[in-house]
């Protein structure tokens, strides 16, 4: 008992060294073992040397988006599952806000083995397209150009899982929150949140809080079907442009799309991601939360929709239907126009890894 007090002395005293001097400490001695009966053998242990573009990455955005994760009640669910208290303690140790890069990724360098991640088929590459937060025109009532609602879950008891769009917005069951057009509504529920600037001047920030299980339908597939070819093709710009000069036939083809996204107005307005924790800006991906706990470090080496390289640490801390699948992410962009440019167009491939907390071995070495 005595030598063991010791021992936990000791690890206390070197945890709180490195809170006090910042820099990152290798504690090399675990407090705990966990079961290592499932092997996820699509991770592949490698080095910091393996991670293209590491050293010219600037951390310190990334360390800023995982005290976030560090401040969320993380589920440890999926096939590749952290430990949840070297996480914990991984949280206790983090850097100041202050810290230079070479601190800040010299404490991930010593805290964190990446490892490189495989699909099931052995090949290394997967698909990262974007996303981000519209800015969108609403009204507090229904106008001839607000004309269609945003609304929060129902809170009557009422149904609505397995409930088409078109009877949940024609029966009303949820609570209208505000008004807007309803090609701006069916955008702001493909990306999953959005910012609301009011007739009466005022913003207000809706967040993602529940779907109605539905699947969804393509509105550009929907035209296509019908023979219908917006001038510049079936882009989103297009496709949205067209639509809003065509009102009735908007509403019949977006009501073609069965599912429905309900919302909550945040305070502060920030972006919220199904994590519980604010987006950063080109820090935030969404991933497979089937697959991995949400709250991560990842490692992304891509391209952006204008062709330059994109590598850079990311936090996992969101998911959506449509990401599925151990390399796939879907990249937040921001919000607004500016971040629409980049979101719209990203569509490329590129390899991903994944950092997890380095005492705990969590694939066997590989020769």
């Amino acid at each position: 008992m005595y030598m063991l007090g010791k021992k936990v002395l000791l690890r206390g005293i070197l945890g709180m060294v490195c809170a006090l001097s910042i820099a990152g400490c290798d504690l090399s001695a675990p407090t705990h073992s966990g079961d290592n009966s499932v092997v996820p053998s699509n991770l592949k242990r490698v080095s910091y040397d393996d991670l293209p573009g590491w050293r010219d990455d600037d951390v310190r955005y990334a360390l800023q988006a995982f005290r976030n994760s560090c401040r969320a009640k993380l589920q440890y669910t999926g096939r590749v599952v952290p430990d949840r208290e070297l996480v914990a303690e991984k949280c206790r140790m983090l850097p100041a806000a202050s810290a230079d890069v070479a601190t800040v990724r010299a404490w991930f360098e010593s805290n964190f083995q990446p490892y490189q991640i495989f699909n099931d088929n052995g090949t290394s590459r997967g698909t990262y397209t974007g996303y981000y937060s519209p800015i969108i025109p609403a009204c507090r009532t229904q106008t001839a150009e607000c004309n269609e609602p945003l609304m929060g879950v129902p809170t009557d008891g009422r149904n609505y899982k397995g409930v088409a769009k078109k009877d949940i917005v024609e029966k009303n069951i949820g609570r209208v929150l505000y008004w807007a057009n309803i090609v701006d509504v069916q955008n702001i529920q493909i990306q999953g949140s959005g910012m609301l600037q009011l007739d009466d001047g005022r913003q207000v920030k809706l967040n993602f809080a529940a779907v109605n299980d539905m699947p969804f339908k393509s509105i550009g597939e929907e035209l296509r079907s019908r023979g219908i070819r917006p001038d510049g093709g079936y882009s989103a710009d297009a496709v949205w442009q067209y639509l809003k000069k065509n009102p009735s036939l908007a509403k019949d083809v977006i009501y073609k799309n069965p599912r429905y996204v309900y919302f909550y107005e945040s305070v502060p307005p920030d972006v919220i991601g199904k994590l519980g924790t604010p987006l950063s800006k080109i820090r935030s991906i969404a991933m497979d939360d089937s697959i991995y706990t949400l709250g991560m470090p990842v490692y992304i080496n891509t391209n952006l929709s204008d062709g330059r390289r994109f590598r850079r640490l990311m936090i996992a801390q969101d998911t959506g239907s449509a990401i599925r699948g151990w390399i796939r992410a879907d990249i937040f962009f921001g919000k607004g126009d500016e971040a629409y440019k980049f979101a719209h167009g990203q569509h490329a491939q590129g390899e991903m890894f994944i950092l997890m907390p380095k005492e705990y071995s969590y694939v066997k070495p590989t020769k």
